[in-house]
């Protein structure tokens, strides 16, 4: 199974089924911060909901088309990143994430991105990963913008979030530019 150090006390590793329970409360604590950004957090409320998205994540790994990992820090879940889909064709991937409100601002979404772009290009030998967020969530959007990721433009009303459509930023990095930039 994936795992990987991202510090002394923060790793990376692929969620589990006997991770459901600490799944469910950190998105039952993070319900309404989770709401405004995430569309799929009204019809996820149930550890059967969680555990199915686990089992799905589990055969996304399987099946060699990305994975999605939990964000440990200190022994607690902090939030989710992975790989939402591997085009192997045309050797890219999105990268998404999320992280409950208790642990933003420690820059543990960052150094996260950092390691799955990284482990996208050297080890999985992808050309280019995407990061797309809603334009006025300026805290997703400053991930990708630190990480030296380019803008290519926004989607208009890209998604529909609750009740409403929200406009994407799109950014992006080539493989060619990241082994430049580290």
């Amino acid at each position: 199974m994936f795992s990987h150090r991202l510090s002394e006390n923060t790793e990376l590793r692929l969620l589990e089924e006997r991770h459901a329970q600490e799944l469910t409360e950190l998105t039952d604590r993070n319900r309404e911060h989770l709401r405004a950004w995430l569309p799929w957090v009204d019809t996820n409320r149930t550890i059967e909901d969680r555990k199915n998205f686990i089992r799905g994540t589990l055969k996304q790994f399987v099946e060699n088309n990305g994975f999605q990992a939990g964000i440990w820090h200190e022994g607690r879940l902090a939030g989710v990143i992975g790989y939402h889909s591997i085009d192997w064709m045309n050797r890219s991937t999105t990268l998404g994430y999320w992280l409950g409100k208790e642990f933003q601002g420690r820059g543990l979404a960052t150094v996260a991105c950092r390691a799955l772009v990284d482990h996208a290009f050297e080890e999985l030998g992808l050309n280019r990963v995407v990061i797309s967020c809603a334009t006025e969530n300026r805290n997703s959007c400053a991930i990708p913008e630190r990480l030296g990721f380019r803008q290519e433009g926004v989607q208009r009303q890209a998604e529909w979030l609750n009740d409403h459509f929200v406009d994407h930023a799109v950014y992006a990095a080539l493989a060619s530019e990241w082994q430049t930039r580290c």
